[in-house]
């Protein structure tokens, strides 16, 4: 069980960091594309890196998140985008959470869609328990 478990972290590690180190030059041409820079970032979800390397500083790097609200009484976030992996942590009804991306994942109630969300620690939610604030997330 623990060689499990250690596989699958680090599969969801891998994962995040290919995500995190893959996409953001995409996100940019995506943004950009949309047309989105006239929006606030407190319409996006906050703000992104500052230049110093912490969060919520100026900069347009906060384009890269959207916002959802969980409408779940209880929803588990997980290491993966499937109902098999690690539980992370516990988001709960009416809490506002900041979406980096979404992907297909392990279909919830015929909702294929997963966002990975970043409130302090990486974290997969299913789509069916989030309804979006404003923008669609980007593809991850």
């Amino acid at each position: 069980m623990a060689l499990r478990s250690r596989f699958a972290i680090s599969i969801a590690a891998g994962a995040l960091a290919l995500a995190a180190a893959a996409t953001p030059a995409v996100a940019d041409d995506d943004w950009e594309a949309q047309g989105t820079s006239s929006e606030s970032q407190e319409d996006l979800g906050g703000t992104g890196p500052d230049p110093e390397g912490g969060w919520g500083g100026s900069g347009n790097d906060g384009r890269r998140f959207t916002t959802g609200r969980v409408t779940a009484s209880t929803l588990l976030l997980r290491s993966a985008p499937n109902r098999g992996s690690q539980v992370i942590r516990v988001a709960h009804r009416g809490d506002i959470v900041r979406i980096f991306c979404k992907t297909p994942g392990q279909p919830i109630q015929g909702n294929p869609l997963w966002y990975l969300l970043a409130d302090g620690t990486w974290a997969w939610g299913a789509a069916r328990y989030i309804d979006n604030i404003g923008a669609a997330p980007r593809w991850c």
